[in-house]
């Protein structure tokens, strides 16, 4: 089948008009069944990551959980760190078996931000030449901002799971996800300050747009004050906040089977331009969509679903193929 009917149009405008009338209630409709106990099977390590400071496993299908995994450390971000995270989101970039990730930390806290103690000698510049002290630094930041980078433009959706503290680099990195769920103990703490330093890896390039409230990204950001779990749900920093760790990964996992399940197609160009969305225009963003689903909308997928529909099935039932 190379085109879609106007039978199976119409039933497909149906469908998105129905849709976009149950998004105003996404929040309080239960995830399915079969996505909460997707997450229950037991996790599988992967043999293609292997890290001094992350453990990566296979929560269910479709579904990888990277765990910030110090804990002895505080989930510190070491130099290792650094450079896994980046090689680590990269292979999930093109993992074609991957649809949706989860992030948390083990132990008892999510992250305390940098290892200063571990990071001070990459700190010490060569020589004594200003310039060449000051080029230094600037491709050590430069690279320190791509390990957070990375998590924005890998195509699969991202979870943040928050329990205990996210400090410092921590906020760095959560703000990189799409997704932020936390657990009743979890706090924020934008520490730089602090530290004697402006924050420098994507902080203060995201805050403000993740939460809509640039006098509270000051205040935060000019303070390090801690930011509580429903402030932090008030803000909008975290969509929902749960009793405890366990609760809270229960329901990450759940959302991401539940994004697994649809098509990969649909949700990942979805993100892409929800970033590219972010950062340009309404005009210039329509053009993109405008060029991006000209091609997209040809998708097998998207006959899939709509045959699912006439022949009254769960859209969940639809077998998608690999991307």
């Amino acid at each position: 089948m190379r085109a879609v009917s106007s039978k199976l149009h119409g039933l497909l405008m149906q469908q998105l008009r129905g849709t976009s009338q149950l998004n105003c209630n996404a929040s309080l409709r239960p995830l399915s069944s079969s996505a909460q106990e997707a997450f229950k099977r037991a996790p599988e390590e992967l043999s293609d990551h292997n890290y001094e400071s992350l453990q990566v496993t296979s929560a269910q299908k479709h579904v990888l959980h990277v765990q910030l995994n110090r804990p002895e450390k505080r989930n510190a971000m070491n130099k290792a760190f650094w450079r896994e995270m980046v090689e680590c989101f990269q292979k999930i970039s093109e993992d074609s078996d991957c649809r949706a990730v989860v992030i948390s930390g083990a132990g008892k806290m999510f992250t305390s931000g940098i290892d200063v103690v571990d990071m001070a000698h990459l700190l010490q510049t060569p020589g004594d030449d200003a310039a060449r002290m000051a080029w230094h630094l600037r491709d050590l930041i430069s690279k320190f901002q791509k390990t957070f980078t990375v998590i924005e433009k890998c195509p699969k959706p991202v979870i943040a799971a928050i329990h205990g503290g996210c400090i410092g680099g921590g906020v760095d990195l959560i703000t990189a996800c799409d997704i932020r769920y936390c657990a009743q103990d979890a706090f924020f703490q934008v520490k730089e300050v602090d530290l004697g330093l402006a924050a420098d890896v994507g902080t203060l390039q995201r805050l403000p747009k993740v939460i809509g409230n640039q006098s509270l990204v000051n205040e935060l950001t000019f303070t390090a004050r801690k930011m509580m779990a429903d402030e932090a749900l008030d803000s909008g920093l975290v969509s929902r906040v749960f009793p405890d760790k366990d609760n809270m990964l229960d329901a990450a996992f759940a959302l991401a089977a539940e994004i697994s399940s649809k098509s990969p197609v649909a949700v990942q160009g979805s993100k892409i331009n929800l970033v590219y969305s972010r950062d340009h225009t309404v005009d210039e963003s329509l053009d993109y969509m405008a060029s991006w689903n000209m091609s997209m909308l040809q998708t097998q997928d998207i006959i899939k679903s709509v045959q699912a529909v006439m022949e009254k099935k769960d859209t969940k039932s639809v077998t998608f193929s690999k991307l």
